[in-house]
């Protein structure tokens, strides 16, 4: 399955792909949408929307995973911030690919960072479970999107069945590998019947 991840922002929104391809995660690229922060909002939303479908485009996709909004203080920064999450819903949705939302706190856990966990920590893990080297990385709009695509990876695997025993000749997903190699904010508590 390959999953473009984005972090929607109206000055900078930041999108990254990974794949999984034989059981292994696979970097496929990432990037930062920069646009002019003086040309009004409608400018902005405009150059966003064309340069992420290009994205869109480039990579093609199955899926599109978007970082849901979380509280801000200031209103005006938060309907301007919906604004951005909206054009990459239309953008997905114009390309016919399904969106997911994800919890910014849901995105952290799912690389191993702690819910309330920064930027830094955020992009030290994706650096590590994808072999991003951090030069590459210019800004962290391009490693949470890269924490978005890796968090519908987490999802996909947890919604698919799980294989019974390790021997029984079934691979192991990327998603299930990615999983295996993070804390428990990848495992779900057993219930008891």
């Amino acid at each position: 399955m390959r999953v473009l991840g984005v972090d929607p922002g109206s000055r900078f929104m930041g999108f990254g792909v990974v794949e999984e391809k034989k059981g292994k995660l696979v970097h496929l690229g990432h990037g930062v949408i920069k646009v002019v922060e003086s040309a009004p909002l409608a400018e902005r939303l405009k150059d966003l929307h064309a340069a992420l479908s290009a994205a869109l485009q480039r990579y093609q996709p199955e899926a599109v995973a978007v970082e849901g909004l979380f509280t801000h203080r200031n209103a005006r920064s938060a309907l301007v911030l919906g604004h951005a999450r909206g054009v990459a819903l239309l953008a997905a949705a114009q390309a016919g690919l399904p969106v997911h939302e994800y919890a910014p706190a849901s995105v952290k856990k799912s690389v191993g960072a702690s819910g309330a966990g920064g930027k830094d920590a955020v992009a030290r893990m994706v650096r590590t479970l994808l072999g991003v080297e951090e030069a590459t990385l210019e800004r962290a709009d391009a490693s949470d999107a890269l924490a978005v695509a890796l968090c519908h990876l987490n999802q996909f695997r947890v919604g698919m069945p799980r294989a019974s025993a390790p021997g029984n000749g079934k691979r192991k997903g990327a998603a299930s590998v990615l999983a295996d190699r993070l804390s428990s904010a990848y495992q779900r508590p057993e219930t008891r019947r």
